[in-house]
C-alpha cells in the first residue's frame, strides 16, 4: 500500500522533462514519420561532392553590370537641403510656417507641423560639366561630381531611426530580416576565397540605431552575416591564436574540428554546422592574410593623404575606413558596408554638416579616385546616403540652449550613385519648392534595394528564401522596379 502510494505521488511529480526522457523512443517515431521526405531530400543532395564553401561564387540571374558594392552609410539623416537640394524658396519663408497644402497634416516626434521654415545654411554652386548644384561644404566631392548620379526624391516608409535604418538596410522595419549584404552573400557569393563575403566597417560619434540588426543574417544561413573589422590590433574579435600555438598546431586543429564538424553536417544537415565550420576556416584565414590587409605601409604618402587617412588614427576613422574598403575591394570581397554615425542634427545643423563634411566628404571623393585609377570602379557600385533626410522647417528651444537644427524627414531625401553602370552626372527627380516631397520621378528604398541588385546582374523578385511556406525577398511583396535611369 505504501509502495503503491509513493508511484502515485512520483507520477503526480513528473515533468515534461520526465515524460520526453520515457517517451523518447515514441516521439522519435512521430517525429520521424513527419521528416522522413524531408530527410530523404536532403540526403539526396549531401556528399563530398556536394560539400562547397558557402562562400562561393555563383553566377546571377543575368549579365552583371558590377562585381561588389561598397555601400557609404551616413547614419542618423543627413539634412539634404543643406547638402544637396537646393531651395531658395525656404531662404525666402525663413521665419514663417510652411503653407497648410504642402504640409498636408503631417505630424512630427519634436516640433510642431506650423513650424518656422529654415533656409539653407550653405551657399549652393554649379560643379562639374553636369552642372549638378553642390553645397560649399563638399568641395572634394565636387570635384567629382560628373562621376556620380545624384537622386535627390528618394523616400522611405519610416520616421524614426531605428526602423528606417532596418528598412534600408534589410528591406524591413523589424528586426529579424536578412541584410543586403547576407543576401548578396546567399545569392552570388563571393570572389575572396580567404575573406568574409561581406564586411563591416564603423566610424563616427554615437552609435548605429538599429545595431547589429543592420548586418544580420535574419533568417538565413548565419554563415552569411556581415562581419565586423576592427581598426586596430587583429581586424576580428578572437580570431588571434592563443599564446603559445603555433601555425603548425593551429592548422591541425582547425582540420580535426573540420572533420568532425563535417560528420555531423553529414548526419543531420544542420547548415549552422556549416556556419561553424567554416567561420573556423575563415578565421584561420584571416589570420595569414590580415597581417597584409591592415599593413597600410604598402601604401604611398600621396595615397594616404588623397583620403586624409592616418592609419591607427580614430580621428580619421571614415578615411581610413575607405581606403580599408579599396583594399578589400581589390581582394574579391562582395559587399563592403560603411557605417559613419553622428549625421542627426536636431540642433545646430549648420556645425553638424560641417563637421561631418570635414570627415567624410574628402574620403569618399578620394575613393572614387582611387578606385577609378586602379581600373576597379567600372566593376564597382558605390552608393552613398542616410535613412531619411531632414525636416524644411527648424527644430529649436532657445530654453535648452540648442542652435537651430531639422527634425527627421522621410518623405523626400537624397542618396549618390557611382561606378559601373551608372550613368555620371546625372541628376534625377526632383521635390517641391520647399524639399518637401518628391514632385518629380519618386524612388522608394525598395526601388533602390532593386536597382542594386539588379547591378550585380540579380532579379530582385527571383532573389527568394522560403520559411515558414513563404517566399521572402529583399524587397517585400510590392511592385518596385530598379531605376533604369540611373543605369548606363
Amino acid at each position: 500500500m505504501t509502495i503503491h502510494y509513493l508511484q502515485q505521488q512520483a507520477r503526480l511529480q513528473q515533468t515534461r522533462r520526465h515524460f520526453f526522457c520515457d517517451c523518447r523512443l515514441g516521439l522519435g517515431k512521430i517525429a520521424l514519420a513527419s521528416l522522413l521526405s524531408e530527410s530523404l531530400a536532403v540526403q539526396q543532395t549531401r556528399g563530398s561532392e556536394q560539400f562547397v564553401s558557402p562562400y562561393a561564387a555563383k553566377s546571377p540571374h543575368f549579365s552583371a553590370k558590377v562585381k561588389r558594392v561598397i555601400f557609404l552609410f551616413m547614419a542618423g539623416g543627413p539634412s539634404q537641403l543643406d547638402m544637396f537640394d537646393h531651395k531658395p524658396r525656404l531662404t525666402e519663408f525663413e521665419g514663417k510656417s510652411l503653407p497648410a497644402s504642402v504640409i498636408q497634416g503631417q505630424r512630427y516626434a519634436f516640433i510642431q507641423s506650423n513650424a518656422a521654415v529654415l533656409g539653407p545654411r550653405y551657399r549652393f554652386a554649379k560643379q562639374g560639366k553636369c552642372g549638378a548644384e553642390i553645397c560649399e561644404a563638399m568641395p572634394h566631392l565636387a570635384r567629382v561630381v560628373d562621376d556620380i548620379a545624384i537622386v535627390r526624391s528618394v523616400y522611405t516608409d519610416h520616421f524614426n531611426h531605428a526602423p528606417a535604418q532596418l528598412f534600408i538596410n534589410t528591406g524591413n522595419g523589424v528586426p529579424g530580416r536578412p541584410s543586403l549584404g547576407a543576401w548578396l552573400s546567399y545569392g552570388i557569393g563571393s570572389e575572396a576565397s580567404d575573406l568574409p563575403s561581406f564586411v563591416v566597417l564603423k566610424s563616427g560619434s554615437g552609435s548605429n540605431s538599429g545595431g547589429a540588426a543592420l548586418w544580420s543574417a535574419g533568417f538565413l544561413p548565419s554563415v552569411h552575416q556581415g562581419v565586423p573589422f576592427r581598426e586596430q590590433g587583429t581586424p576580428i574579435l578572437h580570431s588571434a591564436s592563443p599564446p603559445g600555438i603555433d601555425d603548425q598546431a593551429q592548422r591541425e586543429t582547425i582540420d580535426l574540428l573540420h572533420d568532425l564538424n563535417r560528420d555531423r553536417w553529414e548526419q543531420t544537415g544542420d547548415p549552422e554546422i556549416l556556419t561553424r565550420l567554416h567561420s573556423y576556416e575563415m578565421a584561420y584565414r584571416i589570420q595569414s592574410r590580415a597581417p597584409e590587409l591592415m599593413d597600410y605601409s604598402q601604401e604611398t604618402q600621396a595615397t594616404l593623404d588623397l583620403y586624409g587617412a592616418k592609419p591607427h588614427d580614430s580621428k580619421a576613422a571614415f578615411a581610413n575606413n575607405c581606403l580599408l574598403a579599396r583594399r578589400l575591394a581589390e581582394r574579391g570581397v562582395r559587399f563592403i558596408q560603411l557605417y559613419h554615425s553622428g549625421w542627426d542634427h536636431h540642433s545646430d545643423v549648420a556645425g553638424g554638416v560641417r563637421d561631418q563634411c570635414a570627415e567624410t566628404d574628402q574620403a569618399a571623393a578620394a575613393l572614387l579616385t582611387d578606385l577609378q585609377r586602379l581600373g576597379l570602379l567600372k566593376e564597382t557600385l558605390v552608393v552613398w546616403g542616410g535613412e531619411f533626410g531632414r525636416t524644411p522647417m527648424v527644430e529649436a528651444s532657445a530654453t535648452l540652449g540648442r542652435t537651430l537644427g531639422r527634425d527627421h524627414h522621410p518623405q523626400a531625401f537624397t542618396m549618390w550613385f557611382a561606378g559601373g553602370g551608372i550613368r555620371g552626372g546625372l541628376s534625377l527627380g526632383q521635390t517641391d519648392d520647399f524639399g518637401f516631397r518628391p514632385v518629380e520621378r519618386p524612388v522608394h528604398i525598395h526601388d533602390v534595394q532593386a536597382t542594386i541588385l539588379h547591378c550585380l546582374g540579380i532579379d530582385h523578385r527571383a532573389l527568394t528564401y522560403r520559411l515558414r511556406g513563404l517566399d521572402f525577398r529583399l524587397t517585400g511583396v510590392e511592385e518596385h522596379h530598379p531605376v533604369h535611369e540611373l543605369l548606363s
